[in-house]
């Protein structure tokens, strides 16, 4: 979906496919048939803009088969699907039963994550629309930040650079400017948007800049203004933006509260959960843990890591944190010129939910995403944007 700025520029909206994931080049033609073109014909479009993820072994085949990778654009063109942005956080097996920490590898200081990383700019260069010049990549936030050492933070800065360079002789080759966003996420070596700071300015090129996750940015009690001030005070570039929420617990100390927590729960994703305390902010890196132990105090509001359907709040009493996210929609968007041209809706939990709140049918998912894309468009409208055919 396309929207036009005040400013005259374009800003483009579009669903990430990691809600059904696939790892082969055969499973993903599959994602475009059974689930995103559908999507586009519950909401009326003539064009969707999707957020392919790419497992390893599809960008792998797209970059060593040029035909398989016309074929995909040919796909894409056929089914009213446009792409402009990647995720390229999880490397593979985001479909598994028990994904977990295994999202984190392989980090910046492996040798994978460049290669990986590199194949999804060539091959979104070759997917952008023929009216399009600029796309984006979300990756992971360096490293999970048990096993990261400076020895390991050299190797990413390191690896970072190169991908800079590379980045640039593709752009030199195709016309086409390929960024990539580290994404701030709690439990991670650049937890918060302060913490991309450091190493970013560090890299110093333009090309690599954030991806600010809505979700992330409320788990860790940031608020949008600052973090975003602080961000443009830096010189960092927001390369993008994926929209989603949180779920927030006001009274977690409260039996029912914590049984209403304990249905989100799963052993599929990991769900930091975080407080704010006046030390600071004190955290876990699962929800279990939290509920479980005694090591997150419960004085004062808790939240999850846990994307939730940006139109359908959890009952109470539970909420999200959508308010979060219409605060830094406002900045990101609602001003004068666009922080970033590239927002995307990023809830792959939806199998995850508690089961009485799964869709059971593709029908239903498709139903799901629609209505999230529906609030998106209308907060977008609200700011100004125009919806573009």
């Amino acid at each position: 979906m396309r929207f036009r700025h005040p400013d005259g520029s374009t800003v483009h909206l579009a669903y990430c496919t990691n809600v059904h994931p696939a790892e082969t080049l055969d499973g993903v033609l599959t994602q475009l048939r059974d689930h995103c073109e559908p999507v586009r014909r519950r909401l009326g479009r003539d064009r969707l803009g999707i957020g392919l993820w790419l497992a390893r072994d599809a960008a792998r085949t797209l970059v060593t088969d040029p035909s398989a990778l016309r074929g995909l654009r040919t796909e894409l063109d056929r089914r009213g699907l446009e792409v402009v942005t990647l995720n390229g956080f999880p490397y593979e097996g985001f479909g598994a039963e028990e994904v977990k920490y295994r999202v984190y590898r392989p980090d910046w200081a492996d040798p994978e994550r460049l290669v990986h990383t590199t194949d999804l700019a060539r091959v979104l260069a070759q997917l952008l629309p023929d009216d399009v010049t600029e796309g984006s990549v979300s990756t992971l936030p360096l490293a999970w930040r048990t096993v990261y050492d400076d020895d390991r933070a050299q190797a990413a800065r390191t690896a970072l650079t190169t991908l800079a360079e590379r980045l640039d002789a593709l752009h030199e080759l195709t016309g086409r400017s390929i960024r990539v966003g580290l994404e701030p996420e709690p439990g991670c070596t650049v937890e918060t948007t302060a913490d991309a700071v450091a190493p970013l300015t560090a890299i110093g090129h333009d090309r690599i800049g954030i991806c600010v996750d809505t979700c992330h940015l409320a788990t860790s009690f940031e608020d949008p203004d600052t973090a975003l001030d602080t961000l443009a005070r830096a010189g960092v570039r927001v390369v993008k933006s994926q929209l989603s929420a949180a779920l927030h617990a006001e009274h977690p100390h409260l039996p029912e509260v914590r049984k209403a927590l304990a249905a989100f729960d799963e052993p599929r994703f990991l769900h930091q959960t975080r407080t704010r305390t006046a030390a600071g902010l004190r955290g876990t890196d699962d929800l279990g843990e939290a509920l479980t132990g005694e090591s997150l105090p419960d004085g004062a509001p808790w939240r999850a890591h846990f994307h939730v359907p940006l139109h359908a709040a959890p009952a109470a009493p539970l909420t999200s944190t959508l308010p979060v996210l219409r605060a830094a929609l406002t900045r990101l968007v609602g001003g004068p010129h666009p922080l970033t041209h590239h927002l995307e809706v990023e809830t792959y939990t939806w199998q995850a939910l508690p089961p009485e709140l799964r869709p059971r049918a593709r029908a239903q998912l498709a139903d799901g995403i629609a209505a999230e894309l529906t609030l998106a468009r209308d907060l977008l409208t609200d700011l100004g944007l125009k919806e573009l055919p």
